[in-house]
């Protein structure tokens, strides 16, 4: 039986993905040999680079002076390859949690960063707003949505500076003017396909502005894998071909436009929830409450049924919902892919539990 899946990540993905990458394990098209054993650069397998790269353009409306990166090691090696290309002098940072506080730490081995705005004075439970973004910096950068803490932010930043935003777990979610973005950064396993993946939108003017002058490993510099078509070395064939159904199946949809409709939807299941159960709350601000990832904890008095409720969801078939460490209850995640009926299995769930409890 399939698991109703809240994972942070791996994400949960689409049934076409899983049944088209499955077909595609044990034979790629007709070439006679599995996605894991084609070459990457024969005519079977650069279709499916090229397709990858144009879908992701057309349902995101890139620009045409932006180029679409597929590489492996993570969104965390690209905290390292960013400074390491661009930071010459001084970097602007957002904090907003875990993963903006290791971009920072990894930004100041390359240069002086400016944070210049922070959530931490209240345990990063809201996002920033209204900051001043200084003009002095070789860029400023966010993560638009903290996978952790369960913030986002809604629009896109009017900066006077190259704007860079790690945007692992929201990207697809909703509509964004990627021109007002320098660089756009993100690990796909959160919502465009399997770990192992990782994608970078990047301008021309950006990129062309990278430091020269900086001994740099030719792994680590974006134009060598602009120059190469994100091959130059070989790539995860077999994440790239599942990110390529994740894009197909979203276009299928509707494209964003019909993801955001989706992800509002479902977070405000589970926010009404929240707000009318008298077990569980938010401990994120209202204004900055994410729709991808939703922590809620207990109301005080509560705190002692933690690890009766993880039995009672587990025997309902939800895995996932376990609350990171740093902020403990409980965390859903519901990228793409999570369906009305996953959130519906969900809130009944939490329900039942209060009528068990409450009586």
């Amino acid at each position: 039986m399939r698991k109703h899946i809240f994972n942070a990540g791996p994400c949960k993905l689409s049934d076409p993905c899983l049944e088209n990458t499955s077909k595609a394990i044990l034979e790629l098209g007709n070439s006679g040999q599995s996605i894991m054993e084609v070459s990457h650069r024969s005519k079977d397998f650069l279709p499916v680079m090229e397709e990858a790269q144009a879908l992701l353009k057309e349902i995101l409306n890139v620009p045409d002076n932006y180029h679409v990166l597929y590489l492996g090691g993570g969104a965390s090696t690209q905290f390292a390859m960013l400074a390491m290309n661009f930071l010459k002098s001084k970097a602007a940072y957002v904090d907003t949690g875990s993963w903006s506080s290791k971009a920072i730490k990894e930004a100041q081995i390359f240069g002086k960063v400016e944070v210049i705005a922070s959530s931490k004075d209240k345990n990063y439970t809201y996002y920033p707003k209204g900051f001043a973004i200084p003009t002095d910096c070789d860029y400023l950068h966010i993560t638009s949505n903290n996978t952790i803490r369960g913030t986002e932010i809604f629009e896109d930043i009017d900066s006077p500076i190259p704007l860079i935003a790690d945007m692992s777990s929201d990207i697809l979610s909703r509509k964004i003017d990627v021109s007002k973005y320098a660089m756009i950064y993100g690990g796909a396993q959160k919502n465009m396909g399997p770990s192992g993946v990782t994608f970078v939108i990047i301008s021309d003017d950006f990129m062309k502005s990278a430091i020269t002058d900086r001994p740099i490993p030719t792994m680590f510099k974006y134009p060598i894998h602009v120059e190469n078509d994100s091959m130059y070395n070989t790539p995860p064939c077999v994440n790239i071909f599942a990110l390529r159904e994740t894009l197909k199946w979203v276009k299928s949809l509707g494209g964003v436009e019909a993801m955001e409709q989706l992800a509002i939807k479902r977070s405000n299941m589970l926010y009404q929830e929240m707000e009318r159960n008298s077990m569980f709350t938010s401990p994120v601000a209202p204004d900055s409450r994410s729709r991808m990832n939703v922590p809620f904890v207990w109301s005080e008095g509560n705190e002692q049924y933690q690890d009766q409720f993880m039995k009672f969801s587990t025997e309902r078939n939800i895995v996932g919902i376990k609350g990171h460490r740093s902020v403990g209850g409980f965390r859903a995640s519901i990228y793409n892919a999570a369906t009305i009926e996953d959130m519906e299995a969900l809130v009944k769930c939490m329900q039942d539990f209060e009528k068990q409890i409450k009586g």
